[in-house]
C-alpha cells in the first residue's frame, strides 16, 4: 500500500484556446473507476455539442486503473498524453476531461498531443493539487475526567480528531502514520496515568 499519492484540490474547468480551437479541460477527483466514469460522461452531456470530448482517468494510489480515450481524435493524440500527464504529475484518483470545440485549423499530430497533455497540465497548475498520507485509525478510550485534556493536547501537537463519542467513557477516533503509533502509545500512557486505551484500527488516507 502506498504511504502517499497526491490528487486534484478540487473539481473546476480551464480553458485554452490554440488556433482557434477551444480547449475545456474538466478535472476531479475521483475514488473509484466508476466515479470517473459518471463524470466523463457528464460532461459529454454538458457539451454534447462539442467536436470531441476526450477523456483519461488513474484510479488506485499505485496507479491501478488507467484509461484513456481519444473519442474520435487521431488515436494516441489526445487521451494518451492526458493519461501521461496525469502520471507525469504524479496524480492518482483523478479523472480529466478535454472538450474541444473545433475553430477550423488542423493541428496535427504533433499540435494535438501538446494540447491535450498541455491542457491537462494546465488545470493541474490552476486548480492546485493535495497530498494525501496513509494513516492508522485508531480510538482512544478515556475517562470523561481526562477527555476534554486529552482532545485539547491531541489537537495542539496536530493530531486529526476524527470523532469522539460519549458513553461511560470517551472515545476519540483519531489518524496515525504507522511510524508514530509506538511513540503516541507512550505519550498517552504518560498523558492519562496509564488509564487510557488506544486500540489500533485499519487503514485510510488523510490531508496533509
Amino acid at each position: 500500500m502506498q504511504d502517499a499519492y497526491r490528487t486534484v484540490a478540487r473539481q473546476g474547468v480551464h480553458e485554452i484556446e490554440i488556433n482557434r480551437s477551444r480547449f475545456l479541460c474538466a478535472l476531479a477527483p475521483a475514488a473509484t473507476e466508476r466515479e470517473a466514469q459518471d463524470f466523463i460522461a457528464r460532461v459529454r452531456r454538458e457539451h454534447a455539442d462539442a467536436t470531441h470530448n476526450c477523456s483519461a482517468y488513474v484510479i488506485g494510489a499505485d496507479a491501478s486503473v488507467q484509461r484513456a480515450s481519444d473519442d474520435g481524435e487521431p488515436g494516441g493524440t489526445a487521451g494518451v498524453p492526458m493519461l501521461q500527464m496525469l502520471l507525469r504529475r504524479d496524480v492518482r484518483y483523478a479523472v480529466a476531461v478535454v472538450t474541444r470545440y473545433y475553430g477550423g485549423v488542423k493541428l496535427g499530430a504533433g499540435g494535438l498531443i501538446r494540447a491535450y497533455g498541455g491542457a491537462v497540465g494546465e488545470a493541474l497548475d490552476v486548480l492546485g493539487t493535495v497530498t494525501r498520507r496513509r494513516f492508522r485509525l485508531a480510538t482512544v478510550t478515556v475517562d470523561h475526567q481526562r477527555a476534554g485534556k486529552v482532545q485539547n493536547d491531541l489537537r495542539a501537537t496536530g493530531r486529526e480528531v476524527r470523532g469522539v463519542r460519549y458513553a461511560e467513557a470517551v472515545t476519540i477516533e483519531i489518524g496515525l502514520p504507522d511510524a508514530e503509533v509506538e511513540a503516541f502509545r507512550g505519550w498517552l500512557a504518560d498523558a492519562t496515568a496509564g488509564t487510557a486505551v488506544l486500540e489500533l484500527g485499519g487503514e485510510a488516507y488523510g490531508t496533509v
